[in-house]
């Protein structure tokens, strides 16, 4: 079955609706922290190229601000030789490379962030597990949680579905997401698409902030 017939197989069973936006937002940067992101340094074994995501995002967030719209931050760290990673760390030794208090852990410098912005420290994929995430969000009445960030076929991917499972819209900006695999990249966007998210383009985030200006 080619990705054409796949599309068209998953539209006629129901799957793949819009949720659509909802009237307050949050825009949720997911882990786009230097480990992630520089991967010029060799040592950095879980970093990929999201150079491009990254400018996406400041977009993003630059055009959020005017709205006021909540920005908020992940960073994941671990510390207590990784007992706070679980069995996480069975799986993936670069776990090791996230050492709390380390500058790799820092959110990458080149976001537009400000001092009143959110950073939650995670342990784990989702963005929502063992965090105060969703209580930040409904003390400020959000409904739909706008994701940037890597990678897309894990923390997004985990966020993401925890989202849709607390009872929030989860729209996906295509171009301000990235994996180190291309391959699970686009079958991640395909299966959120189709069963969790609205995957959606930048210019369709941007013209959602201008209609609320209107």
């Amino acid at each position: 079955m080619t990705h054409i017939d796949e599309e068209t197989f998953f539209k006629e069973k129901g799957f793949g609706q819009r949720i659509g936006f909802g009237q307050r937002p949050a825009i949720v940067v997911v882990d786009f922290i230097k480990a992630f992101t520089d991967y010029r340094n060799p040592d950095l074994v879980l970093a990929a190229n999201v150079d491009k995501q990254l400018l996406q995002t400041n977009r993003l967030i630059d055009a959020s601000r005017l709205l006021r719209i909540p920005v908020i931050f992940t960073t994941v760290s671990y510390d207590d030789n990784l007992k706070d990673a679980g069995i996480w760390a069975l799986k993936q030794s670069g776990l090791v490379t996230l050492r709390s208090g380390t500058d790799v852990v820092a959110v990458d410098s080149t976001l537009h962030r400000e001092p009143g912005d959110t950073i939650i420290v995670k342990k784990y994929a989702s963005s929502f597990f063992g965090t105060d995430l969703v209580s930040r969000l409904v003390s400020q009445q959000v409904d739909t949680v706008i994701l940037t960030g890597c990678t897309t076929s894990g923390c997004i991917r985990a966020t993401a579905v925890d989202a849709i499972s607390y009872g929030f819209r989860p729209i996906i900006v295509e171009e301000a997401v990235g994996d180190r695999s291309e391959a699970a990249h686009k079958q991640s966007l395909f299966d959120l698409q189709a069963k969790y998210a609205d995957v959606v383009s930048i210019e369709t985030v941007l013209s959602y902030f201008q209609g609320m200006i209107a």
